[in-house]
Formats: C-alpha cells, structure tokens, sequence
C-alpha cells in the first residue's frame, strides 16, 4: 500500500483534481456542482473525487439525500512540509543567482561587458 504523501502527489497530479481542491477550498459542494465548471459528466468528476478520497484529501458528508464533499487539509500540510525540507536548497541557489545578477548588473553599468568575452579557437 502506497505511503500517504505518495497518494497525495499522486492525487495532486491531475489539472482536474487540483481544481476541485480549489473548489472545495471555498466550502462542501455536491457532485453536480463540482462538474459544472468541467466539460465531463458527473460520474467522471466522481472518479476523481474517488481518487481524492483515497488520498485523504476529500471526505463525503451526509445531509439527506446529498453527499456534499468537503476538502481536508492535513494531507496537504503534510505535503508542505515534506516541501520545506528543501527550502534551504533552492533558497542557496536563488542566493547564488541573485549573487550572479548583481555582478553582472554592476559590470553593466561599469561599461564592461555583461557577459565574458568569446574564447578564441586555436588554429589546427
């Protein structure tokens, strides 16, 4: 059985998928409202709400005859925070980016070149 934030990824994968989310974000909506904005019938946006399910994402209430489906938000927040594990990474590589821009701005405006000039092949 795969792990929790593997079912999330996988969940997440989906254009469909992620626009429910967001849907839901706002509040419970039934089936037939989750569709409208999609061009697929209702059982189609069913299977992607079963896939959401499954991954812990969404959750079916019980008002009489609707089964209004609500968004949960730990799984999410799992997901985030396997995430900013790697927030120092990219954080050093921006840094050394920004180090790169900024050097090269000021050359700009020194009237250096931006760039290293070509270098020159040796004749055969």
């Amino acid at each position: 059985m795969p792990d929790t934030l593997s079912l999330t990824f996988s969940a997440l994968a989906d254009p469909t998928r992620r626009a429910i989310l967001a849907r839901l974000a706002a509040g419970e909506a039934v089936v037939k409202d989750l569709a409208e904005p999609f061009a697929m019938s209702s059982p189609a946006v069913s299977k992607h709400l079963r896939v959401l399910e499954r991954a812990g994402l969404v959750e079916r209430g019980r008002e009489a005859q609707w089964r209004p489906r609500r968004l949960v938000a730990q799984p999410l927040a799992e997901a985030d925070a396997w995430l900013q594990s790697y927030r120092p990474f990219w954080e050093e590589r921006f840094d050394r980016m920004d180090a790169v821009l900024k050097r090269l701005k000021s050359g700009a405006k020194k009237g250096t070149p931006a760039r290293p000039p070509a270098r020159k092949r040796k004749s055969p």
